[in-house]
């Protein structure tokens, strides 16, 4: 069996992204609510040149001036008023509005803004973690025409800033501007979104708008209002302590201090960057009594070493032919764990500060050499399993010509550390994320919410049903919108393959994801195929966005004969030792895709014992059983972390969910 550091690691997974943040949450959580008082009037950010209206339904501009001011509207030939509150605030509501533009948008009081390039089609806000914030950048090479053709001045994106705050709801965003897509523009345009866009722009011949609201490692209680937090009072407790500013201040203080110390000490101990001596990613060190391992794999698999943090120094000598020097080359290791600064013959080519990002080194001609070339890795364990992630690519091209850099290499450890000091990653706290980028945006009308998000949960999916069905509840109302459609992406399959039949928090999950179908339009995307063991950020985004935009057709856009979402647990018959599965979203049938044997359905007697089970398609049901198994009570079908093998689909395409029979 392939092993995976990401089974033992998938808890540093959270607080590496939270060192990384640390940084970045320092610069200003806390976001003023816009001057009442001011004579000017001020729009939101949202409400800005090239905004995206939603069609067909009222639509809320808003914005603040002085107290009592009287404010003019134009749009689309015709003027509207309002007058501003006490406390400075107005709102004019449009009429549903047809598809089209561009248009003008005038606004005057004591000054006079004009918005220019203003689309009408349809808006989602699309929310949840980072496979949704994922960019185009991430996935440009599986997707190089995609990007080298873009150019759909309909499709437009509006990137919300990372923002939270606990003692109160945000008047506006700290940034942000309407951007539409070019073949540059696209690559910070959100994978699952654009993809998702295009389809739906496509079919129904709209401009289509994506509020990019969405936080990498983000759960799903950071995302609740104060009101919803009330149903959970862990997590509503676990998010009051923060409103005390005094309290941040000083575990950011504390914590920041404890990292910064940290690193100055790894770096102080490191041999291979000692002062007065040959630094060990020059090329004239002798690492002639270096040990070796395999590369791609980890250090604590492969040397005495054990999994020890701190800095670990790789080395390769590699031949590279008189051809592929004088040009652009790229080198690619995978993705590596943690942090980098990578070296070819004593140039430093690239450096990543955390895991997940694949390292993709473009540099230029004059760095390669005919003959003996010296590859240099610096490798920073922060305080999980280090090394190089099994199953990825790990190369050294040029126009065309490849170098397999897969094999052994030379390490050295620099330097001992203990794990490094966690800290409080404040965005991922109850509520925070709610006050800072989702009040903001509230007021501004769209078609419905895109979510992909569960990852951050996984270890608690007890919880799941119940804050996703408070987050949907909330959202609408807090819009306005009570049946505002809210369709989401079920986890991917992820982590190493298991033999046998075993619990599965990711399992779990996605299954808790198919009870929350209960709530009234809402959809699902299934992706147990498209996911990668050794990375939890798959590539494959395209299919994401397909998935999400057929499940929209059918509960957002009235599709109702159209086949949305793959098959769907219904109910169980069980009779003798056998049990006869009924499912909706069969479509035009159920099939065994990859084979004409079922895999990955597990049955239990009272006990509560799964074994694995026979399973075969009768008509547009399942009849599974074992002979282990005299009197079944309970079927469970791709429960696991990585169900890999014959699944079932619908004649459709689309595949089944995970599910566990009560």
């Amino acid at each position: 069996m392939t092993h995976s550091p990401l089974t033992g690691s998938i808890s540093f997974w959270t607080s590496a992204l939270g060192r990384r943040s640390l940084v970045l949450a320092a610069l200003g959580s806390y976001l003023l609510t816009p001057t009442e008082t001011t004579a000017q009037v001020r729009l939101p950010k949202l409400v800005s040149d090239g905004m995206v209206l939603q069609r067909d339904t009222k639509v809320n501009i808003w914005g603040w001036a002085k107290p009592s001011e009287k404010v003019a509207l134009k749009f689309n030939g015709k003027t509207y008023q309002a007058t501003t509150g006490a406390d400075g605030k107005w709102q004019i509501s449009l009429p549903a509005l047809k598809a089209g533009g561009p248009y003008q948008m005038d606004i005057t009081a004591s000054n006079h803004i004009t918005l220019k390039d203003v689309l009408v089609g349809d808006v989602w806000l699309c929310s949840g973690q980072s496979n949704m914030e994922t960019p185009m950048s991430r996935v440009r090479d599986k997707y190089p025409q995609e990007v080298a053709q873009a150019n759909n001045p309909r499709i437009r994106q509006f990137n919300v800033p990372l923002t939270y705050a606990f003692k109160g709801l945000q008047a506006d965003l700290t940034g942000g501007s309407w951007v539409s897509v070019d073949p540059q523009s696209i690559l910070q345009f959100s994978a699952v979104a654009y993809f998702f866009a295009k389809e739906i722009s496509a079919k129904y011949q709209v401009p289509v708008g994506i509020i990019k609201d969405a936080v990498g490692g983000s759960p799903a209680e950071a995302w609740l209002s104060a009101e919803a937090l009330k149903q959970f009072p862990t997590y509503e407790q676990q998010g009051a302590k923060y409103r005390d500013s005094a309290l941040v201040a000083g575990i950011k203080q504390r914590e920041g201090a404890a990292v910064a110390d940290w690193y100055k000490r790894l770096h102080q101990t490191d041999q291979g960057e000692a002062p007065g001596q040959t630094k060990w990613s020059a090329v004239g060190y002798d690492a002639s009594g270096w040990a070796s391992m395999n590369v791609p794999g980890y250090w604590a698999d492969q040397t005495p070493l054990g999994p020890v943090n701190g800095v670990m120094w790789f080395r390769k000598e590699v031949e590279v032919p008189a051809s592929m020097v004088g040009k652009p080359a790229r080198l690619e290791l995978g993705t590596l764990v943690d942090a980098d600064s990578t070296y070819i013959n004593g140039q430093l080519v690239g450096t990543t500060g955390y895991q997940y990002p694949p390292r993709k080194y473009d540099f230029k001609p004059g760095v390669l050499k005919a003959g003996k070339n010296v590859i240099v890795v610096r490798l920073i364990s922060n305080g999980g399993r280090g090394g190089f992630t099994m199953g990825k690519n790990y190369q050294l091209t040029s126009e065309g010509q490849t170098i397999d850099l897969r094999g052994p290499w030379q390490y050295k450890l620099g330097a001992t550390m203990p794990p490094t000091p966690g800290t409080t990653t404040f965005q991922y706290q109850p509520g925070g994320l709610y006050n800072g980028m989702i009040a903001p945006v509230l007021p501004y009308a769209v078609k419905g919410v895109l979510w992909y998000q569960g990852e951050s949960n996984a270890g608690h999916p007890e919880d799941y049903q119940a804050l996703l069905t408070s987050l949907i509840a909330d959202w609408r109302a807090r819009k306005q919108q009570p049946t505002m459609p809210f369709i989401y992406a079920q986890l991917p399959n992820f982590m190493a393959v298991k033999k046998e039949p075993s619990e599965s928090g990711w399992a779990a999950l996605r299954d808790a994801q198919r009870r929350t179908l209960t709530v009234p339009n809402t959809g699902m995307a299934v992706l147990l195929d498209v996911g990668e063991w050794n990375d939890i950020h798959p590539l494959d985004k395209q299919t994401v966005g397909h998935r999400l935009a057929l499940a929209a057709q059918s509960v957002a856009y009235g599709e109702k004969k159209m086949v949305g979402m793959g098959p769907l647990y219904q109910s169980m018959q069980v009779n003798g030792n056998k049990v006869t599965l009924s499912f909706t979203n069969t479509g035009s049938g159920l099939v065994a895709k990859g084979g004409d044997n079922l895999q990955y359905f597990a049955i239990a007697g009272a006990d509560n014992k799964y074994v694995w089970a026979n399973a075969k398609i009768e008509g547009n049901k399942v009849v599974v059983w074992s002979d282990q198994v005299p009197q079944p009570v309970s079927v469970r079908y791709a429960w696991a972390d990585n169900p890999e093998g014959t699944k079932l689909y619908n004649k459709e395409g689309l595949p089944a969910s995970t599910f566990q029979t009560k």
